[in-house]
């Protein structure tokens, strides 16, 4: 497992800090946009999803443990992991608050300590983009999932390019900032495919980055500008993020 008090990137000292964990649902999914983020996310993932009752359910980057609620709820045998021990905590709190059975384990996406083919799916939110190494962690999901992998990510061809850019010019000046990474969905089809897996469905969410859609915080606006968009047919090339259902082939 990394040590996130070793490891240089953002995503392991980032959300190391007890203060972003505590804030980490407020800021991230807080507010009427925030709100129909959850509400779009888990639409998706449960149409991918479908019954779950007793099956083995991985949640890699589970984080406060949103996602891993929402799957237990639905009768799912549940494990989360992530690489912050202060996330995790705020994700057992939240489980023990819903009564929930959960496993929260601390572990690194990069090299998970599960065996080949032991959990029924593996699901991924919000969490590629992040990585050091978003190709060996798609490999270890696939390594780890017996069916279905489930995960996102902001692809190149989106106007999450332009948040991106703002974010990498803010790093360089020195400022503390999530600069995530953009992914080519050609290349996550490669990468499953080298793993046994294809893709069997796609989702889009977003034309405009969600910051905008933050800054307006209307989900009328939202809802009526993203429609349009969708009309014309630019949700389908450039919507953001695109969530996945690969299955083994």
């Amino acid at each position: 497992m990394s040590d996130s008090k070793n490891n240089p990137h953002y995503s392991y000292s980032i959300y190391a800090d007890a203060e972003t964990a505590k804030r980490f649902d407020d800021s991230h999914f807080g507010g009427p946009i925030g709100q129909l983020i959850v509400e779009m996310q888990e639409r998706v993932l449960f149409d991918f999803l479908g019954d779950v009752h007793n099956a083995s359910v991985l949640d890699v980057g589970t984080g406060t443990g949103r996602a891993a609620l929402a799957i237990a709820k639905r009768g799912a045998h549940v494990t989360g992991v992530d690489a912050s021990a202060e996330m995790l905590k705020v994700a057992q709190q939240h489980a023990e608050d819903a009564g929930l059975n959960i496993r929260f384990l601390r572990g690194d996406a990069h090299a998970l300590d599960f065996a080949d083919q032991s959990c029924d799916v593996v699901v991924s939110l919000r969490m590629l983009m992040h990585t050091p190494d978003w190709r060996r962690c798609i490999g270890e999901m696939c390594r780890v999932a017996r069916q279905r992998v489930i995960f996102d990510y902001p692809p190149l061809i989106s106007a999450a390019a332009l948040q991106v850019g703002v974010r990498r010019m803010a790093q360089l000046v020195g400022r503390r900032v999530e600069a995530y990474h953009l992914i080519r969905t050609a290349a996550v089809r490669s990468v499953l495919n080298k793993n046994n897996f294809e893709i069997v469905k796609m989702n889009r969410q977003f034309v405009l980055p969600i910051a905008f859609h933050k800054l307006i915080g209307s989900r009328r606006f939202t809802s009526n500008a993203e429609r349009i968009f969708a009309s014309i047919g630019l949700l389908r090339l450039m919507g953001s993020p695109v969530t996945i259902l690969a299955e083994r082939t």
